[in-house]
């Protein structure tokens, strides 16, 4: 009940500052709110981690309009690649922006034939070996290129019982890790990515997402142990959603899906075994609860289209439903939102891919036919440097970052979480058990009250102890004289039934 009541004052004062601060939000000049979540769950207004900066059209770059940029990739050399796929090309664009480096409309075969895309909706460029992988997805390959446009190597639908002769071959997303293996995410495969050797050769599947578990799925199973064969056979299949999209950073492959019915394994890392790091995480990606569309009047999830992992290993999702990008440190937990589905900039039709370099943010739309950057506010840096620190494990460090924080958004939960640990790293555990309690950490919480406890008990051993002797005296005390009253009162008694005999 008490819980209750917090909330309902919290969402209270909330609308109070939404009131007040509807200038005081819209001041990154956004089209639309900035919000972050509160220790229970409770959406309130925030302060914009980033802002966007400009649309960019092909127009702009002197190609003629995209048509379905469908995925963006930042390069070791500070160039971007685009898909534009509605026009069957690939696009190179200087690192800020303002002129096309190179179009990739035809690609030269290792037997000197020339070959163009249809409809490529994948792009990733290794700073290994500076090599093009294209999810060439129409043609029903991946081509492997060097950035000149000769074709190194090109994959087909693999010949192999494992892949399977019934299913088809369209890449949607491809990339590659340091020893060259590809990884790519095809169209109507829910057993995981498709993995080649650096030859090209199929070697499996990687990363197949788990089913839901529902009441009806686990119903199922039970149901199931009672069947004939027969009826087993011919029940329907649960299945799990497939990969929609990944990136890599160092060993770690981070994918997401874009299902909006499905909470397990929305966003998994995966190490190279394939297990999911995040398996057992509570994290929830996207918004903690379905939004209410007027327009639609309707209730829509999140859907997670896209994942980018960032330099400072911050981990980038792009909501597809709600138009927004939301930004998690690499513990999960929530920094940034923001984006959304407007015609303004800063607003997305239909959010495709993003991308991140340095302090900014890249975003494709497929409807817009632009690219959205975004770029980091003071309030950004802000609590990035304090993230940076706290998750290199320089606690104390972090302190005065995390402060910073919290004058420019006094609500800020992230940063109550940071000062907790770093209260407690310090050993001042009375001001560690306030802020945890503000954040509602409370293993954090625990562990400071611990402290507190053992810094009490150091602190005022004398007196405790002096507490307790004279305690024990006086219960000594006490157990004496109730004895010596019992020993009392059967004397008394005894000497009256000897009484009552003589009588």
């Amino acid at each position: 009940m008490k819980k209750l009541f917090k909330r309902a004052v919290t969402a209270a004062l909330s609308l109070i500052i939404c009131g007040y601060t509807a200038v005081f939000t819209a001041s990154a000049k956004e089209p639309y709110d900035v919000y972050n979540y509160d220790r229970w769950g409770e959406p309130i207004p925030s302060q914009a981690g980033y802002t966007a900066e400009r649309a960019v059209s092909g127009h702009d770059l002197g190609v003629g309009a995209f048509d379905m940029p469908s995925d963006i990739f930042c390069a070791f050399d500070g160039n971007f690649y685009i898909t534009d796929t509605g026009n069957s090309r690939i696009i190179a664009v200087n690192s800020d922006f303002s002129e096309t480096v190179k179009v990739y409309d035809s690609f030269t075969m290792p037997d000197g034939t020339k070959t163009t895309l249809k409809k490529p909706s994948g792009i990733f460029i290794s700073a290994e070996n500076q090599l093009m992988y294209i999810a060439d997805t129409d043609n029903s390959r991946v081509l492997v290129s060097d950035l000149s446009g000769s074709v190194v190597r090109e994959i087909t639908k693999p010949d192999s019982e494992i892949y399977g002769g019934q299913r088809t071959f369209n890449p949607q997303r491809i990339i590659a890790d340091k020893a060259g293996n590809i990884y790519v995410v095809l169209n109507n495969i829910t057993t995981g990515a498709a993995m080649f050797s650096p030859d090209g050769e199929f070697t499996g599947f990687y990363g197949a997402n788990r089913v839901q578990p529902t009441a009806e799925i686990i119903g199922d199973y039970v149901s199931g142990l009672f069947m004939s064969e027969e009826k087993r056979a011919r029940r329907t299949r649960n299945v799990p959603s497939g990969i929609t999209s990944f990136d890599i950073e160092g060993d770690f492959i981070y994918t997401c899906t874009s299902s909006s019915s499905q909470t397990t394994d929305t966003v998994k890392k995966l190490n190279s075994a394939g297990k999911n790091i995040f398996a057992n995480n509570e994290a929830v990606f996207g918004d903690y609860s379905p939004m209410y569309d007027t327009s639609q009047n309707r209730l829509l999830a999140s859907a997670i289209v896209d994942i980018d992992i960032a330099e400072d290993g911050n981990i980038n999702c792009l909501d597809l439903t709600m138009g927004r990008i939301f930004q998690y440190d690499e513990d999960c937990n929530l920094l940034f939102i923001a984006g959304t589905n407007a015609s303004q900039v800063g607003g997305f039709k239909q959010a495709a891919a993003l991308e991140s370099c340095g302090d900014r943010l890249y975003v494709t739309d497929t409807m817009k036919n632009t690219v959205t950057i975004f770029k980091e506010t003071d309030f950004g840096k802000a609590v990035h440097k304090a993230s940076s620190l706290h998750n290199d494990g320089y606690y104390e460090e972090a302190l005065l970052p995390w402060m910073e924080v919290l004058k420019y958004d006094g609500t800020y939960n992230r940063a109550y979480l940071g000062v907790a640990a770093a209260k407690l790293r310090s050993g001042d555990y009375e001001e560690a058990m306030k802020y945890a309690k503000l954040a509602d950490a409370g293993k954090i919480y625990d562990k400071a009250f611990e402290g507190y406890r053992m810094e009490f008990i150091k602190n005022n051993f004398e007196p405790i102890l002096l507490a307790v002797i004279f305690g024990l005296i006086a219960i000594a005390g006490c157990v004496k004289i109730r004895k010596d009253k019992k020993a009392a009162l059967a004397t008394e008694r005894k000497k009256e039934k000897t009484d009552e005999k003589e009588g």
